[in-house]
């Protein structure tokens, strides 16, 4: 599957950017070599937490090839995930670089960096596939903790093609710590789904999400899963 998600060339303005932004390069990375292709999912296979991010970042994890890891969000991520117990180290600059999950499993709704950060509808919808079979083989997941709201859409939407029954009415809203249940795999019990803010420079550079709020998140995924 991860073969699959690297080679996957479903969208070509998608496939485009990301090929561009690995040719031209930040300056601060100019003698690096970027991945510059779409993003697995990364950590833990008998996961009991997945996280949902939005997609891979531009000079992040389109440059790493490892989600979540060389920019400033990841650093913020897989310090909260270091704290709350799911990580073996709170940094993450690039793949070999040491870092282990346990129990927990990195994802995005894209897996390629999208211009703007704005994935399309029909973008998001042919990444969708690899969502639901990456949750279809970890047999383990008993919450899902999506960062942003269009992770947390992508998750209700993937629970709703399993079975319209399978996500809650009326349709839970997005916000920090919004907590609901879903079910993610076909025959499933239900898992919780935790919203939080994406962890983006957006909002923590404005305060609109605190290293207090994220972690209040993670360790409500932790408790839920003893």
């Amino acid at each position: 599957m991860r073969d699959e998600i690297v080679a996957c060339a479903q969208c070509p303005r998608l496939r485009a950017h990301c090929e561009a932004i690995a040719r031209v390069k930040r300056r601060a990375f100019h003698g690096q070599s970027y991945w510059g292709r779409p993003v697995p999912g990364f950590g833990d296979t008998g996961a009991r937490v997945v996280l949902c991010g939005l997609a891979p970042a531009a000079h992040g994890a389109n440059r790493t090839g490892r989600m979540f890891t060389g920019d400033d969000s990841g650093n913020w991520l897989y310090a909260a995930l270091h704290r709350a117990g799911f990580a073996n180290q709170a940094t993450a600059t690039e793949k070999g670089d040491g870092l282990e999950l346990r129990g927990a499993f990195v994802t995005a709704a894209a897996r390629c960096a999208p211009p703007d950060n704005k994935p399309t509808p029909s973008e998001l919808a042919a990444c969708a596939p690899f969502l639901a079979r990456e949750l279809a083989l970890l047999d383990d997941v008993r919450v899902v903790v999506a960062l942003g709201q269009i992770a947390w859409n992508a998750t209700l939407r993937h629970a709703r093609s399993i079975d319209p029954a399978a996500v809650p009415t009326p349709r839970p809203k997005f916000g920090h710590g919004a907590e609901s249940t879903v079910r993610v795999t076909a025959g499933g019990g239900s898992v919780a789904l935790l919203g939080s803010y994406h962890p983006s420079r957006q909002n923590t550079n404005t305060g609109r999400l605190t290293r207090a709020m994220l972690d209040a998140v993670l360790l409500r995924a932790r408790d839920l899963t003893e």
